[in-house]
C-alpha cells in the first residue's frame, strides 16, 4: 500500500479523495502526520498554489505527497472567483458568503456557464508531476441540496440536472473535477 501525505487541512477534500482511491493507497492527512501548519496560497495560478503545498510538505517530511488547488471559473465574470474561490468574500473562507457574492455578481447575466478546475501536484521521490481535472456546468440562481461543500449547492454539472450538493459522494465523483484529476494521478502511480 502506497503512503501519500495529502497537503490539506480541508476534511471535505480528504473524504472525497479517500473515497476515490480505495484500498491501494494510504492517504495520510497533515494532522495525522503531525503537521500543524496552514500552507499559504499566495500565487495567481492553481498550478503554483498546488506546487507550493506539495513542496512544503515534502521539504518538511521527505515523504511522497500531493497537494491540490481548485477554483470555480465563471465565464461571465472573466474567470472569477478562480484561484480566489475559497476566499472570494474575504479571508474567512465562508462558503455561504462566497456563494452570496457569486450570485450577486451574476445578477442579470444570461451566461451562467462555469467550470471547476483542479490541479494536483504530486511529488514522488523528489520529482513533481501535475494532473488537471475539469468539470463544466452552470451556476443556478438558488441553493439546492445539503451535501458537499463550497459552491456545490449552486453548481449543476453538464449531463445532470442536480447540483453537486444534491448528489451522493459517489455520484459527484463521476463528474467531479477533483475525481478526474485523481484518476490521472492513480493511472500515473499504477504505471510506476
Amino acid at each position: 500500500m502506497q503512503k501519500l501525505i495529502f497537503a490539506t487541512n480541508n476534511q471535505h477534500k480528504v473524504t472525497e479523495i479517500r473515497s476515490m482511491l480505495g484500498d491501494g493507497f494510504d492517504i495520510v492527512t497533515m494532522q495525522e502526520a503531525g503537521i500543524d501548519t496552514d500552507i499559504a496560497e499566495p500565487y495567481n495560478t492553481l498550478e503554483e498554489n498546488a506546487r507550493t503545498k506539495s513542496e512544503t510538505i515534502y521539504k518538511m517530511t521527505g515523504t511522497d505527497c500531493f497537494g491540490e488547488d481548485t477554483g470555480l471559473e465563471v465565464y461571465a465574470l472573466k474567470g472569477e472567483p478562480g484561484v480566489k474561490s475559497a476566499r472570494y468574500a474575504g479571508d474567512g473562507r465562508n462558503f455561504a458568503a462566497n456563494i452570496d457574492k457569486l450570485l450577486h455578481n451574476l445578477e442579470g447575466k444570461a451566461d451562467r456557464s462555469a467550470r471547476f478546475r483542479t490541479v494536483i501536484s504530486l511529488i514522488i521521490n523528489g520529482k513533481e508531476q501535475q494532473f488537471e481535472g475539469i468539470c463544466t456546468g452552470k451556476i443556478i440562481e438558488e441553493h439546492r441540496g445539503t451535501d458537499g461543500f463550497g459552491y456545490d449547492p449552486v453548481f449543476v454539472p453538464d449531463g445532470d440536472t442536480r447540483t453537486f450538493a444534491e448528489m451522493s459522494l459517489h455520484e459527484k465523483n463521476v463528474f467531479s473535477h477533483r475525481g478526474k484529476a485523481m484518476k490521472k494521478l492513480i493511472s500515473f502511480l499504477s504505471d510506476k
